[in-house]
């Protein structure tokens, strides 16, 4: 399975401009947990998540109220994106594995990644997506994979698939091996499906 089958595709993005209230207001809105940044041309310049938008919004002293003094002078908090905004975002690309994403996520404690092909941003993909994808049962995924085998040979079906564990393991005869690799990669690209035994 890759980033481009579960990532969120097209991206709802803000630019460094963008006001931090009207950022929270996207995010909740749009049910995302973050928001890339992009300049006027579209580039990726950073990473906004919930996380950026609290930090300097949730009082550090919880008792200032009761000494009658604001915790944070409301002219020092930040107002635009830009100032809150992680740069230097952790990315990936769309024929990442899905594990491999996983494992960065986890390495460098990040959320959500952006999904670039060749600069371009494409998607972004966030640990839920990811859970989602894990989640299916193993039912699921059969019909799944299944479904996609009878698609490829025309509604003939010629394989039989089972999926066991996140194992796909299709029977079946194959003209020659090109024919053999197209139908793994086909069930390999079915998110939840983890790897691809074929069987005579």
């Amino acid at each position: 399975m890759r980033a481009k089958d579960i990532m969120s595709s097209p991206v709802y993005t803000v630019e460094q401009s963008t006001t931090v209230e009207s950022a929270a207001e996207l995010m909740t809105t749009k049910a995302v947990t973050a928001l890339p940044v992009v300049d006027a041309g579209g580039a990726l310049v950073g990473v906004v998540s919930e996380g950026d938008l609290l930090w300097h919004h949730v009082p550090s002293d919880p008792t200032a109220h009761l000494q009658r003094r604001p915790d944070v002078d409301p002219a020092n908090r930040p107002h635009a994106v830009g100032e809150v905004m992680s740069p230097y975002p952790v990315i990936t690309r769309p024929d990442a594995d899905v594990a491999e994403v996983a494992e960065m996520m986890l390495d460098r404690d990040v959320r959500s990644m952006p999904v670039l092909d060749d600069g371009t941003l494409v998607g972004i993909i966030s640990r839920r997506d990811i859970l989602r994808a894990m989640v299916r049962t193993d039912d699921v995924l059969t019909a799944d994979v299944q479904h996609r085998l009878d698609e490829y040979s025309d509604g003939e079906q010629r394989w039989a698939a089972t999926v066991v564990g996140g194992v796909a393991r299709i029977a079946g005869k194959f003209r020659d091996e090109n024919e053999q690799a197209v139908v793994a990669v086909l069930a390999r690209t079915v998110p939840g499906v983890a790897a691809v035994d074929i069987g005579a």
